[in-house]
């Protein structure tokens, strides 16, 4: 019989040149260069192009991408109507979820299953969800889609397209670094089940829609979110005279084994990597806005936590604060999660069709044997 691990938990499921992460020594390396370099030295669409060609790119095959992404970025009107019918009170991944599976249809290489069609569906797709992810909040809101500016980054024409203004460029490389940090991150859970659906050669667009779904999960996309949330009720809870601050609020939240989202990682034994940079933006942008409390608060629920369950901040602590001065809502989080993470799931569909094998793997029986049947009349 095999050996079941829980979650998998320990267990090679196959081989990647795309991302590693060193849950011992708290490292993360795209294509072999280590995240921080990347996160301080790199642009979001240098980075994809790394995580999808393997190597850095040239000027000109910088801007080639550039220019790919921005030619790609409208969306047939068809998805948008579509859009338009979705109930008011749809969530946002909901949201994401239909459109994402929406695309295929008026996707020109839908039928192509060769490696360059993928590869140009991997950059439509990713150019294409931040378009849809902006016309979903604006949408939601009353409001109509803003299309794509060919002239701006792909940070700041998300940016445009979410709020009709051309963004400041602190707003527009702090996003930028948070799209970076986001863009891949080893088998998670999204990015497996995406290789597990292309396992079976399906089109690329089912694989992505399950990821998209399995992102939605609040174990795995909507952490960021619920961490907003808290510092949003704490907040309340103060002005309430409720508690009498953010290290009150943490020692009863832990006295009453409340979990808290945001702490802890499945493989870092040690610091998310990709938190040393969000703590870092978010000091900074939370005191540009004028809102240093969320920073503030983050920080003392950080060293409380850390202090009495040992519990390091991941990735999704003090993403939470950056994007809510940054102008998005909570609910909006996992989306932009997806804008993100885009890049690094389609580079795993193409990875795994470079070298497939259908991914079934054996299970544990744990059910009874030998039951007979009984016949109906039988059955009490």
């Amino acid at each position: 019989m095999p050996e079941v691990k829980a979650g998998l938990e320990g267990v090679a499921v196959g081989a990647t040149a795309i991302s590693d992460v060193d849950g011992i020594a708290g490292k993360l390396i795209y294509r072999g260069i280590d995240i921080h370099e990347l996160a301080t030295k790199s642009t979001f669409e240098e980075t994809a192009y790394l995580i999808w060609f393997g190597k850095l790119p040239t000027r000109s095959q910088l801007a080639d991408l550039k220019a790919q992404l921005a030619k790609e970025a409208p969306v047939d009107a068809a998805v948008l109507d579509e859009l338009r019918r979705l109930p008011k009170d749809v969530a946002p991944m909901d949201a994401l979820r239909t459109a994402v599976s929406l695309l295929h249809h008026y996707d020109p290489d839908k039928d192509d299953n060769t490696a360059e069609a993928a590869q140009r569906k991997a950059i439509r797709l990713t150019a294409q969800t931040a378009t849809v992810a902006a016309a979903i909040e604006r949408l939601r809101k009353g409001k109509d889609p803003v299309a794509p500016d060919p002239s701006l980054t792909y940070a700041a024409n998300f940016v445009w397209m979410l709020n009709g203004e051309k963004p400041h460029e602190t707003a527009t490389r702090s996003l930028d670094i948070a799209l970076i940090l986001h863009a891949d991150h080893g088998f998670n859970a999204s990015t497996f089940a995406a290789r597990v659906i292309t396992s079976t050669l399906t089109d690329i667009h089912s694989a992505i829609t399950g990821a998209v779904g399995c992102l939605k999960g609040p174990l795995h996309g909507g952490a960021n979110e619920a961490v907003m949330k808290t510092l949003l009720s704490v907040q309340k809870q103060i002005e309430k005279g409720e508690v009498k601050d953010i290290e009150e609020w943490t020692r009863k939240a832990l006295a009453d084994k409340k979990l808290l989202m945001g702490f802890g990682h499945r493989v870092y034994k040690t610091e998310d990597p990709r938190a040393t940079h969000l703590r870092r933006m978010s000091k900074e942008l939370c005191a540009q806005a004028g809102q240093p409390q969320w920073y503030e608060w983050s920080a003392k629920m950080e060293e409380i936590v850390k202090a009495e369950k040992g519990l390091n901040a991941n990735v999704d602590f003090y993403s939470a604060s950056v994007y809510y001065v940054l102008g998005f809502p909570p609910d909006m989080y996992t989306c932009l999660f997806a804008v993100a993470r885009m890049s690094g799931w389609t580079a795993h569909v193409i990875e795994q069709l470079s070298n497939n094998r259908i991914i079934r793997p054996e299970s544990e029986w744990i059910g009874p044997n030998n039951v007979p049947y009984v016949p109906i009349e039988e059955r009490g």
